[in-house]
């Protein structure tokens, strides 16, 4: 059982940075891949980004390309994503998922999710 728990959301003009931090429980974080994904009301819940157990893969949404970075610390059972040059349709809960071993971008692929948090870019 892994329990998920987000942070760092909270309001931001466009162009503003956000960093969010997700800390995971148990002694089997090092062994799930972990992602992030968002969902806006009314809208089906999207990929964002994903990092591989040891780090060594990622994958990334075309529309955050460039602009978001996931990362880990797996002494810390830690997954972050920092989000730079936030635009208004960034708005979203931001949710940390994670996966036993491989990486995936389909949500219902994931084992364990966290209650979210919200982020919201003002333009």
């Amino acid at each position: 059982q892994v329990q998920l728990v987000e942070s760092g959301g909270g309001l931001v003009q466009a162009g503003g940075s956000l960093r969010l931090s997700c800390v995971a429980s148990g002694r089997t974080f090092k062994y799930y891949a972990m992602g992030w994904f968002r969902q806006a009301p009314g809208k089906d819940r999207e990929f964002v980004a994903v990092l591989s157990n040891n780090g060594g893969e990622t994958q990334y949404a075309d529309s955050v390309k460039g602009r978001f970075t996931i990362s880990r610390d797996n002494t810390k059972n830690t997954v972050d994503l920092q989000m730079n040059s936030l635009k208004p349709e960034d708005t979203a809960v931001y949710l940390c998922a994670a996966r036993w071993m491989g990486i995936a971008t389909n949500p219902y692929e994931y084992d364990y999710w966290g209650q979210g948090t919200q982020v919201t870019v003002s333009s």
